[in-house]
């Protein structure tokens, strides 16, 4: 059992297994510091998860590299792992805000991918690449808002026998007095003053429409002499929209609202950037596809996580390849891919089935990112495989590995899928979470009002915490304390809707 399982094993506090060595130094230092009354001494990482108050951040020299011993395995091995103790003193990893802007930065540098035509049905989740014009006025023509009489002049109205449905052509025109059928949005007869609603007309005994106006009185609801206001409950042609109009400009997303416009619009068929192609690369040989864990072997959890969360970030997923421990299927599969972003799981540590990194190196990729200084995820990595291809390497364990594809799959495929950034927002924490000495932390959250709750069970191998999360909130080396402002980073489905998301 190597010394990072031990810690994992002993579960103290919920998520002991988001301490490395250098971490638990820094806090036995912060203990000495405090008992001998340094100033500035504080709890670094502290005992995850609960409450209290955070501490001032154990400080390092802006640039400074640190040990990494990895947080996430290989593979997906939850709590225990092997591939040793993760990059090694004297690797420099990147600050978690710089390693996003890095990942758009290297999706920026991918030639403009070509946009293509698909049908409306087809366009669901994907961004317009043309701007989307009006082809018809909208209404093309005047069209009742309301069921009731279409009226000419003052009333009381001779009332035609033959009313007006929606989908006829050009009714006759009426005459003052006159007054016909009409149902919602049917079309208007030349000359009509109005639509009068039918719940505001009556018929007296001789088959005359007489106006019995809510707002009138006295005679005018009974007798009928009131007049309805000239245009009142008609949609004239052209209110929405003239022909030509810019309606959506480019990079708008495709929601179920959009596809209603286009539809209304005239449109069978959009321009649009096509889905980003990924293929996720499970590794691991001590994975199993079904059943309870067994004999050392565990549940593969990326696997079927991965592939719906891709999607809703917009990506199209060619494929799942499970690979084990294998060097030379890693190196095939690789060298032989057409996506535009491979995505591993597992794998990026040092140890001696772990092949990302000698891979990587064998095949002269360029290394964008080697570590995040980030928990949990730390050792993800994001390499340039291709000119118009990149890989991103996801640690192993769970959460890990969702940290990871925040932090730098999530940039990358909004940019190759012409997506928008959402607006950064942050709220007030409902409870203090402790921070590590030197990394941001990524911690599972719910929106309760306006709090952001932080969650228990967020350890690097657990999904419990994110499985009832809305959000993940950045939370900055030292901690936060209660009531204090942190980014939140929306989860796809709590943004877009599962059903638009995921199509």
């Amino acid at each position: 059992m190597t010394a990072a399982r031990g810690i994992r094993d002993s579960q103290d506090s919920q998520d002991a297994d988001d301490f490395d060595v250098e971490e638990a130094l820094a806090l036995v230092k912060g203990d000495s510091a405090r008992a001998s009354g340094e100033p500035g001494s504080g709890a670094g990482a502290g005992a995850r998860g609960g409450s209290g108050t955070p501490s001032t951040p154990v400080p390092t020299p802006q640039g400074e590299p640190h040990a990494h011993a990895t947080d996430s395995g290989h593979g997906d091995r939850g709590a225990g792992s092997h591939g040793g103790s993760g990059h090694g003193v004297g690797h420099k990893a990147t600050p978690w805000p710089q390693a996003r802007t890095l990942a758009e930065r290297a999706a920026r540098s991918v030639p403009r991918r070509t946009p293509v035509s698909v049908t409306l049905d087809a366009s669901l989740g994907l961004v317009i690449a043309a701007p989307l014009t009006a082809l018809t006025d909208l209404p093309s023509f005047d069209t009742s808002a309301m069921d009731g009489w279409a009226v000419a002049g003052p009333g009381p109205w001779d009332v035609r026998e033959e009313g007006v449905l929606a989908g006829q052509a050009q009714p006759e025109a009426l005459t003052d007095g006159e007054a016909v059928r009409i149902a919602t949005g049917a079309r208007v007869p030349q000359d009509a003053t109005a639509v009068l609603r039918s719940e505001h007309g009556r018929i007296d005994d001789k088959g005359r429409l007489h106006a019995a106006l809510p707002q009138a009185s006295g005679p005018a609801r009974s007798g009928g002499t009131a007049n309805v206001v000239h245009g009142q409950d008609i949609r004239p042609r052209g209110q929405e929209c003239r022909s030509g109009d810019q309606l959506l400009p480019v990079g708008t997303l495709v929601t179920p609202a959009v596809l209603g416009l286009a539809a209304a619009a005239g449109y069978d068929t959009l321009a649009v950037l096509p889905r980003p192609r990924v293929e996720v690369l499970v590794l691991g040989d001590e994975l199993l596809t079904e059943g309870l864990p067994q004999q050392g072997l565990i549940r593969d959890a990326l696997g079927p996580m991965l592939p719906p969360w891709l999607r809703a970030l917009g990506a199209e997923v060619v494929a799942v390849r499970r690979l084990g421990d294998d060097a030379k299927a890693l190196h095939r599969t690789i060298t032989s891919s057409e996506a535009d972003l491979i995505i591993t799981t597992g794998g990026t540590a040092a140890g001696p089935v772990d092949h990302v990194h000698p891979t990587l190196r064998r095949i002269g990729a360029e290394l964008l990112v080697d570590g995040v200084k980030v928990r949990p995820g730390h050792p993800m990595l994001l390499a340039r495989t291709k000119e118009n291809q990149h890989l991103v390497g996801l640690p192993g364990n769970p959460l890990a590995a969702v940290s990871g594809l925040l932090t730098l799959a999530e940039p990358l495929l909004r940019i190759l899928a012409g997506r928008a950034a959402p607006e950064p927002y942050t709220l007030p924490l409902k409870d203090a979470v402790h921070g590590h000495p030197y990394d941001t932390r990524l911690v599972p959250v719910v929106l309760r009002g306006d709090r952001a709750v932080p969650l228990h069970y967020n350890g690097p191998a657990m999904l419990r915490g994110i499985a009832a999360a809305d959000a993940l909130a950045v939370v900055p080396p030292g901690g936060a304390r209660a009531g204090e402002e942190l980014e939140l980073l929306d989860l796809p489905w709590v943004m877009s809707g599962i059903g638009a998301c995921f199509t």
